[in-house]
């Protein structure tokens, strides 16, 4: 979502439904209320639109959310052109001109639909509706526990199989040798059991969770999802490309064995703090960049120091070093490993 946008977009065709959108936007924080020109208020902030079709092609990916105070008909053919998917949609609620039902209708749990369709009911004293199985049979949804426990779905498209399971009351399966679950197992013992990589084999052709950091080949069934373990420390000559370093941490990654997806942290020297090269590497990576001390650095024990970076830094080490620091002092998957101009090095947090 662009940063400039407020979160929630509401929008009405008739009189009956701006009234609703101005009911609403005082208790949604930041909403932007659009209307056709004949409704709107621009000196109260309202925007004014000739189009409703037009104006959410325009706004759709903008906000988080989108509140439509129309027929449900009507929401479905403006919005069926701009899905992309689940893992990309905003959320849509529909409301009727009364204000009397608020109905989630698309990315119920990873847009927040069902969420802001709560608000929105509880804020007109409607009623919501929540058509999501997980949310009516009392069931975990996967992909909102997976959030809420620091976990990355890798493959959506294996959520249907393994929802569809627990919608039956069918135990799954879960492989998660580093006890990512744990919270969610304890809370749901009759839905999931935990079973070792022998067992795992034998149910190639069944839905099952898996939880871990390497990358392998896995069964289309099997929902594969990602800890967010892994600490990538970074060494670079000044003005290293962006583009660089970014082969160097997938190369590393791959050599050990490692899911991107499962990648917290970009760890270097306090040098490089503003190094522009590593600061764009970690915004393209999607990681928090984190910068320690040559002192701190000099502490740690690493497997290949080196005496040209010791004269330079005051340290024999910084991709190793600083990988074992970012990982709460881990251990290294991966060694160092260069490029022309930087070296890389993983560490499992």
């Amino acid at each position: 979502m662009n940063a400039k946008e407020p979160a929630v977009a509401l929008y009405a065709l008739g009189k009956p439904g701006a009234m609703v959108c101005r009911r609403l936007a005082p208790h949604l924080h930041g909403a932007q209320v659009f209307l056709p020109e004949r409704h709107a208020h621009p000196d109260k902030g309202e925007r004014a639109f000739q189009s409703l079709p037009a104006v959410l092609a325009q706004k759709f990916s903008l906000y988080s959310g989108h509140v439509l105070v129309c027929a449900a008909g009507m929401a479905v053919r403006c919005i069926a052109p701009l899905i992309k998917g689940k893992d990309r949609d905003p959320g849509v609620v529909v409301v009727d001109q009364c204000g009397r039902f608020a109905v989630s209708l698309l990315s119920g749990h990873l847009g927040g639909a069902n969420r802001l369709a709560q608000q929105v009911a509880e804020i007109l004293g409607g009623q919501p509706v929540i058509t999501t199985a997980t949310d009516n049979l009392a069931l975990p949804s996967l992909e909102i526990e997976a959030r809420r426990l620091g976990l990355a779905v890798e493959n959506l498209s294996a959520l249907a199989g393994v929802s569809a399971a627990l919608i039956d009351r069918r135990q799954m399966a879960v492989q998660d040798p580093g006890n990512w679950l744990g919270l969610l197992l304890a809370e749901y013992p009759a839905l999931f059991h935990l079973v070792h990589e022998e067992e795992a084999e034998s149910l190639k052709e069944r839905p099952l969770v898996w939880v871990n950091w390497q990358a392998l080949a896995l069964p289309d069934p099997w929902l594969v999802l990602r800890p967010r373990c892994l600490a990538l420390g970074m060494g670079c000559n000044r003005r290293t490309s962006a583009g660089e370093i970014i082969d160097l941490a997938h190369e590393a990654l791959a050599q050990a064995g490692a899911s991107a997806a499962s990648l917290k942290l970009l760890a270097s020297a306090e040098a490089k703090r503003e190094e522009p090269g590593l600061l764009e590497a970690a915004r393209e990576l999607g990681v928090t960049p984190v910068f320690f001390s040559h002192e701190s650095l000099a502490q740690v024990e690493v497997p290949n120091p080196s005496e040209t970076v010791r004269r330079n830094l005051g340290t024999g080490s910084v991709c190793e070093a600083a990988a074992l620091l970012a990982s709460d002092q881990g251990r290294l998957i991966l060694p160092k490993v260069k490029s022309k101009n930087a070296t890389a090095a993983v560490a499992i947090i």
